[in-house]
């Protein structure tokens, strides 16, 4: 069984990790292919901070989720601000930001439920999704993790939530790590290497630049799920490079900030 696959349903492309898939949980990565936008022709961008036109937005937000047989309405965003707080989603928050940018949850980049058919989505374009669940209690997370919310252990945090909320162990947490920027494209300097004290390992001296580092967001962020006791084999990485492949999935870097965001999602059956 393959880690990550590509898959599409009505037109739409995105990729799924089967061992979320097979434990009972719906998840997908979006592909940046066949939808509409005004910031490119044909891109499938699910944000709405980006610029782009609203209506066309939420065309395809709903393509995605009659392709994962989800109700659109119940989309349940944050603002993702690049930081570390977490919110619990009941039945009060369901639906934020599924339609509106100004009605999404506030001053946050991690979301845990235990809902049933609640999707949970946020927006990508190099920085790291982290998707969390539990098949035991039947409980989801998922995290924003960009080189400032990993410093700021978002992961962890992500996790103690579920611990506190839903009487999670996280020895029993499918815990998977989607598209995202690789330590063969993400260079750092050492303003960001400093920010990160005891995970040194995970940032690689480039060579002909004094003070310079590939940062490597996947193992850094599977280090984090370990030390919280998720156990090491119950960690996949997707292993695709969105700066690499962005011919597949929105990158900033690669495309010089002007592109859109994919999105991901994570919902239990």
């Amino acid at each position: 069984m393959k880690n990550f696959i590509i898959d599409n349903s009505d037109g739409v492309f995105f990729g799924t990790f089967p061992a979320l898939s097979e434990a009972g949980f719906i998840n997908a990565c979006s592909c940046r292919l066949h939808g509409e936008s005004i910031l490119k022709e044909g891109m499938f961008n699910l944000a709405l901070h980006v610029g782009d036109d609203n209506a066309l937005v939420i065309k395809n937000r709903e393509k995605l989720a009659k392709a994962l047989g989800l109700d659109a309405q119940k989309f349940t965003t944050c603002e993702q601000v690049h930081g570390s707080n977490v919110a619990v989603v009941d039945e009060k928050l369901v639906g934020k930001g599924a339609l509106r940018l100004d009605d999404t949850i506030l001053g946050t980049d991690a979301l845990v439920t235990n809902i049933k058919d609640v999707p949970l989505l946020l927006f990508y374009a190099d920085c790291t999704p982290v998707l969390l669940a539990d098949p035991v209690t039947k409980c989801i997370g998922l995290a924003h993790a960009g080189w400032r919310g990993t410093v700021a252990k978002i992961v962890q945090k992500t996790v103690q939530v579920m611990v506190d909320n839903y009487a999670v162990k996280p020895e029993n947490i499918i815990a998977a790590i989607g598209p995202s920027i690789g330590a063969c494209c993400y260079e750092v300097d050492d303003f960001v290497r400093d920010k990160a004290v005891g995970y040194e390992a995970f940032f690689a001296p480039v060579e002909a630049k004094p003070g310079h580092y590939m940062l490597d967001l996947w193992g850094l962020n599977g280090k984090m799920l370990e030390e919280m006791g998720v156990k090491k084999e119950n960690i996949t990485t997707s292993g695709i490079c969105t700066a690499d492949n962005h011919e597949l999935f929105c990158s900033y870097r690669a495309e010089n900030g002007k592109t859109g965001r994919m999105g991901v999602c994570l919902s239990i059956k």
